[in-house]
């Protein structure tokens, strides 16, 4: 495997006032960059950290979802970051304060 870890960042943006909202209007590009460089400055070679088109919980975000696990989470600072990356990607326990249900809601209106 060339990544050991792979985290998809929503940075999906839909327009203003859309019922569901978006990741991007609520901070996740620069969340995702800040990831970016976090990942980098701890040597993290072996992680990826991607923009992800619409993860389609966008209602739900800023939202990432870390691979192989399948593990998704909301994310609102920095510290949000530091704490993943600590604690998945480098130690792999949960962060369960961040963790997003694996249950979809079916009362989620529809993109």
């Amino acid at each position: 495997m060339f990544y050991r870890c792979h985290v998809f960042c929503c940075v999906n943006e839909r327009p203003e006032g859309h019922p569901r909202g978006s990741c991007a209007r609520r901070g996740s590009v620069k969340l995702r960059d800040y990831m970016k460089a976090r990942a980098k400055a701890l040597g993290l070679a072996d992680v990826r950290i991607n923009a992800a088109g619409c993860l389609d919980r966008c209602e739900l975000g800023p939202t990432m979802v870390i691979y192989p696990e399948g593990v998704w989470y909301r994310v609102d600072s920095r510290e949000d970051v530091d704490e993943i990356l600590q604690r998945h990607v480098i130690r792999g326990e949960r962060v369960e304060r961040l963790r997003l249900s694996d249950v979809p809601d079916p009362m989620r209106p529809e993109s």
